[in-house]
């Protein structure tokens, strides 16, 4: 089954070029052209992302991908303006998985949508499929990691959502505990290597795991920083 591109985006260009472009590689686009318009669209098909413009009329991108990420299971890419450092900043921050900046390519586009999908797992995650027979869970602190469903079940046995990033790093820290690793080999180790970050983007994303995991995430105790070397997990 094909997977679902929900494209948020003002100009009606841009919008159908990348529709047509994701659908000649074999993505099932829907389009809408502001908040309003993306609600319908979530109401008539789950997506399994949102490739999310920030400057949008109405609602902006951000107040969107806030929303998004409380009431949906979705991967989100934010589309900012070339380098606005703040603006990408504040979409990871809010819960996006990626970002790509105007103007951008056609091809890194697509090569950022698979990433992106084929980090999350979301068509595996929507229909709650599970593989054969026992799946394989990793403790975290009170927490569980389900390798297999790229879920967090926490300590009462909810699920916790991940961004696709989130569980890659998660991931990573429970195959090396104890080992201290920088932020260039957490971005090796995730298969991150081609997404171009900047400087705060783990850090952005360790503060966010950390109020999903930390009992006091002001005074982490399984994820710890490490100063000028980078993170330690420890069970």
């Amino acid at each position: 089954m094909p997977e679902r591109v929900l494209i948020v985006e003002d100009d009606r260009e841009i919008r159908e070029a990348v529709a047509d472009y994701l659908a000649s590689h074999g993505y099932k686009c829907a389009q809408a052209g502001d908040g309003k318009a993306m609600r319908a669209a979530l109401a008539e098909a789950a997506p399994d992302l949102v490739l999310l413009d920030l400057r949008l009329p109405g609602e902006d991108g951000l107040t969107l991908a806030r929303w998004l990420r409380e009431n949906h299971e979705l991967a989100i890419i934010m589309v900012t303006a070339a380098g606005d450092v703040v603006d990408r900043v504040v979409g990871l921050e809010v819960g996006a998985d990626d970002y790509l900046a105007k103007p951008f390519d056609l091809r890194e586009l697509l090569a950022r949508v698979k990433s992106v999908l084929r980090r999350g797992g979301k068509g595996e995650k929507r229909s709650g499929a599970k593989a054969a027979g026992a799946t394989k869970r990793v403790p975290i602190g009170q927490c569980h990691l389900d390798l297999d469903t790229h879920q967090l079940i926490g300590g009462s046995g909810e699920e916790i959502p991940l961004t696709g990033m989130e569980f890659d790093l998660l991931r990573v820290f429970a195959e090396h505990p104890n080992r201290v690793l920088s932020r260039d080999q957490l971005l090796t180790l995730t298969r991150n290597r081609e997404w171009e970050p900047f400087d705060r983007s783990i850090d952005i994303r360790i503060a966010r795991l950390r109020r999903k995991i930390e009992p006091d995430p002001d005074k982490p105790r399984l994820i710890k920083t490490v100063r000028g070397a980078g993170y330690i997990f420890i069970p």
